[in-house]
């Protein structure tokens, strides 16, 4: 039994891991994923000087993490609410009445997940325009199977209200599979790729004021990059003062000592996402989680540095808290 489980989940795995190369290999998707990016991008100028405030609702900055996973998960259990409701009203020797609920509640679930699927096109859009290559083709696919699966819904939404139970249930059955099929390549992205996890890398862990970097080294009014215990960071120089901001993206891990200040703001050189740098905090996405900050002070002429500030409770990527050990600094580093 187990070995025959084994070869199923093999063969499960053998056969997505097909499908997934035979969707990022289609060229012939990047014309239109970049015409339908040239019209977000006009739609989203179109809101002139809210075009940020926008922009950050829809990416999920006011909410640390992405908008658009949430939503899909609400659409998804809402409509599996649905058909489970649909199954139980189609089973022969039940009452009438409980039929009868079953059918009505079935309608109004049906509803809630139609309105969660649209909210989750388009939050899914707005992360998806930030994609390349293979996870745009793939994201491609992807947002058709789910426009797809919501004319289903509708369609079965109609059907419902005139009194086609059956054509309803059957619209709203397999617009489900094609949610469930479309599901995968959602989870590929996210897991696979890393779409919409924060991938700004591993935080460092200094109880004590650690020297990183000479203050005559550092370019005023640009990041400069240094790494401290393997960990990338970025020093952000503003005349005598000097800001530590974490060296990765949290959008897509894009080097932030590529990026660029401005007033005030360290900007990813991908995507533009901009960070506050005397905290870390997103000003502007497509990135939805905070840029890793650390406080930071000049002294006899050396940046030295220390974590002080609260990092989220179950973060893979912390480290553990550990005195400062003892640190070799570059001999150029103290002329």
């Amino acid at each position: 039994m187990g070995e025959s489980s084994r070869r199923i989940e093999d063969g499960f795995h053998r056969a997505g891991n097909r499908v997934l190369l035979f969707l990022g290999r289609q060229h012939r998707l990047d014309r239109p994923s970049y015409r339908l990016e040239n019209t977000l991008s006009f739609v989203f100028n179109a809101f002139g000087a809210r075009r940020d405030r926008v922009a950050n609702i829809l990416n999920g900055v006011w909410l640390g993490h992405p908008v658009h996973p949430p939503l899909a998960s609400l659409t998804s259990g809402a409509i599996g609410t649905t058909v489970a409701l649909d199954t139980l009203s189609l089973l022969p020797g039940r009452p009438r009445s409980e039929l009868l609920d079953a059918s009505r509640f079935a309608r109004r679930s049906l509803g809630v997940g139609i309105v969660a699927n649209l909210a989750s096109a388009v939050t899914g859009v707005a992360d998806w325009q930030h994609t390349h290559e293979q996870d745009r083709r793939i994201g491609l696919v992807h947002g058709v199977l789910n426009l797809l699966a919501t004319g289903l819904y509708l369609q079965s939404w109609r059907d419902r209200r005139g009194g086609r139970h059956l054509r309803g249930i059957a619209a709203s059955a397999i617009g489900y599979g094609i949610t469930t099929g479309s599901g995968f390549l959602g989870g590929a992205l996210v897991f696979g790729s890393g779409i919409g996890l924060d991938q700004s890398g591993a935080r460092l862990r200094l109880t004590e004021w650690t020297p990183v970097a000479a203050m005559a080294n550092l370019a005023d009014g640009a990041p400069t990059r240094v790494e401290v215990d393997g960990v990338g960071l970025v020093l952000c120089r503003n005349g005598e003062s000097v800001s530590a901001l974490g060296g990765y993206c949290p959008h897509l891990a894009a080097p932030m000592g590529d990026g660029w200040l401005d007033r005030g703001r360290l900007v990813c050189p991908w995507h533009g996402s901009q960070f506050d740098t005397a905290t870390g905090e997103v000003v502007r996405g497509p990135a939805a989680a905070p840029l890793p900050c650390y406080q930071a002070r000049v002294r006899n002429g050396t940046v030295e540095l220390r974590d002080g500030a609260p990092h989220p409770v179950g973060s893979g990527r912390n480290r553990e808290v550990h005195p400062a050990p003892i640190r070799h600094i570059p001999e150029e580093a103290t002329r």
